[in-house]
């Protein structure tokens, strides 16, 4: 496809009218840690999911049904596999946020980014560099000052699940390079194929969980409402339409580093909006943690995409 030259003093403008969108995508995921804490319970975490996937599922089934004809056996098993890693990645990160603070949910999630090349570098069997294990280090040791911000106690219920679904967000992104038949699949009829998986998971827990999503549904207010949207409409179609619009336009490098700035918008929204307190030393923690995730990224160079 051909191109037209722009000018230079119009290439920053053009750079940023590409960037903003994908900024705004790392905004509403940082906030959709305190829009899911607050339109949840434990009780009603399993039909939350339900809700919130089934309302976007059919927009993604008709804006990719031709790709989805073209698919392969293989590559629907293959899908459907990383589906039902990415309910088990939600199921952990909605109960995690029920139990802990959006602020501290966002920023242990973040470790996905140190997660993944250790995971990676053991499973080919190489060493990491001596700059990426210091920058794991301080990650680690920010996400136990963090979780400690109010004195030296065990970690929350919370905090442990957070710290499990960025393990299983390393499995999902080791599990997607690895699946061979995936290879080559439209990247829309797979994300939509995964989230089927993953909702027909939640719809067969549903029918044991304390709370139907009809249920739940009929006892959301207005507020409740606007949360399930903004999760639904805003954090997954908007933010994966911007993605792949984003990664045709600019390098997928940048696509990833603004993306990487989510634990930030996170902490702000928990602290501006949700009324949330760090103190002085879970504060030092969360700069940890954005430090060191942000020097391992820069040390790697592999940037894993999110799951939302």
């Amino acid at each position: 496809m051909s191109s037209i030259a722009v000018p230079g003093a119009l290439a920053p403008r053009r750079t940023w009218l590409t960037d903003l969108p994908v900024l705004l995508v790392a905004v509403v995921w940082g906030a959709s840690y305190l829009a899911a804490k607050d339109i949840t319970t434990a009780r009603t975490v399993i039909a939350v999911l339900v809700l919130r996937f089934a309302i976007v599922l059919p927009v993604l089934a008709v804006a990719g049904r031709r790709a989805l004809r073209a698919l392969s056996a293989a590559q629907w098993r293959g899908a459907g596999v990383l589906g039902l890693i990415l309910s088990g990645i939600f199921l952990l990160e909605t109960y995690g946020v029920v139990h802990t603070s959006a602020t501290n949910a966002g920023l242990i999630i973040s470790l996905t980014m140190i997660f993944t090349p250790l995971a990676e570098a053991a499973v080919t069997r190489t060493r990491p560099s001596r700059a990426f294990l210091g920058a794991a280090a301080l990650s680690v040791l920010g996400v136990v000052l963090l979780t400690q911000g109010g004195g030296f106690t065990r970690p929350s219920l919370g905090d442990l699940l957070m710290l499990l679904a960025a393990l299983a967000r390393t499995v999902h992104v080791l599990a997607m390079s690895r699946i061979k038949a995936v290879e080559g699949a439209d990247a829309l009829s797979l994300t939509t194929v995964q989230l089927g998986a993953a909702v027909a998971v939640f719809a067969l827990l549903s029918t044991g969980a304390d709370a139907t999503p009809w249920e739940a549904a009929a006892d959301f207010g207005p507020r409740e409402w606007a949360g399930l949207l903004f999760l639904s409409a805003f954090c997954t179609l908007f933010a994966f339409f911007v993605q792949m619009w984003a990664v045709r336009r600019t390098s997928p490098s940048r696509v990833s580093l603004l993306l990487g700035t989510e634990p930030l918008w996170a902490a702000l929204a928990g602290i501006a909006l949700g009324g949330e307190h760090l103190g002085a030393l879970g504060l030092a923690g969360g700069a940890l943690v954005l430090v060191g995730t942000a020097w391992g990224r820069r040390a790697t160079g592999q940037l894993p995409e999110n799951s939302r």
